[in-house]
């Protein structure tokens, strides 16, 4: 039941002002395996976490390269999962890896999403493509966003709630230095305040039992063999350098922030390792035209 929150603005008006605000919970089975975020064995362009379950390996949730691109992913809520389906992971890591635009990117991923179960995807360069059933292109606006495992901005109780507190975290940002600002966005990822009842994730989620549905209506999800379970990582910081903050064991959240300048500097990257984080520097410019976002949800007409 992950979910992400998102503010993108690609003409910022101040130079303390941000691009593009992420905050994203990964929620998943503790036994899953999988790797912690960092580069890519001996590729140093791509940063993530990496799926390690046998079939799926390879896959991620959330990326970053040092190309410019970024993009993230999280489940629809779906009565029947095909076991045979691919595995969604794939998508992110495809799209990292390839020359592909966003757009073009999302215009194949829709005319095969069919080999998958449901899924939301974002990918950076950033604009708003919909596939829900029925062909349709939609326009994001510039104002915060949330999804969680159902479409964008449905109105789940947790996805509101949590989105409230992202609203006001974004309405300091100008105000807070990078750091203050990556600590309110962990503290609102953390928060374990169950939204019930909540008729929304009910209906949608209807061929579940009651009892299941309730362990997830939480931004932060804290069950006993599932649960958030991500690194909390910021990139970059105004003065150029990228920080990636690794909380152990890995419990919690992750957050990106984008400076109004967009840059990811330093190329080849760099590593400082300290107890618990990691400091980088990386990569060139970081372009970030537009935003496109591609829900697949099977089985449900838009």
């Amino acid at each position: 039941m992950c979910i992400i929150f998102f503010k993108f603005d690609p003409r910022p008006v101040s130079k303390n002002a941000y691009r593009l605000i992420l905050a994203a919970n990964r929620d998943e089975f503790y036994h899953r395996p999988s790797k912690a975020a960092d580069f890519w064995g001996s590729n140093n362009e791509i940063l993530s976490g990496l799926d390690m379950e046998e079939g799926k390996e390879g896959g991620t949730w959330l990326g970053i390269s040092t190309r410019g691109k970024l993009a993230a992913l999280t489940n629809y809520l779906q009565p029947r999962l095909d076991p045979d389906a691919r595995g969604r992971g794939e998508l992110v890591s495809h799209f990292l890896t390839t020359d592909m635009d966003s757009l073009s990117y999302l215009k194949k991923v829709s005319k095969e999403g069919h080999l998958y179960n449901g899924f939301n995807l974002i990918a950076a360069d950033l604009r708003w493509v919909c596939q829900a059933g029925r062909g349709r292109d939609l326009w994001l606006l510039w104002q915060p966003q949330g999804v969680s495992n159902a479409l964008l901005d449905t109105p789940w109780k947790k996805l509101c709630f949590g989105k409230q507190l992202f609203l006001e975290a974004v309405g300091r940002s100008q105000a807070l230095p990078k750091d203050a600002l990556v600590a309110q966005l962990l503290d609102m990822l953390n928060n374990e305040e169950a939204q019930l009842p909540d008729p929304a994730i009910e209906d949608q989620g209807r061929e579940y039992v009651q009892p299941f549905l309730s362990k997830y209506a939480a931004v932060c999800v804290r069950c006993s063999d599932y649960g958030t379970r991500c690194e909390k990582d910021c990139l970059p910081s105004s003065s150029g350098a990228s920080s990636v903050s690794r909380q152990l064991p890995v419990n919690s959240a992750l957050a990106v922030v984008l400076q109004a300048q967009g840059r990811l500097p330093g190329c080849p990257h760099t590593a400082v390792w300290g107890p618990g984080q990691i400091s980088l520097c990386q990569g060139p410019m970081l372009a970030l035209p537009s935003l496109a976002l591609c829900p697949w949800p099977i089985g449900v007409s838009g």
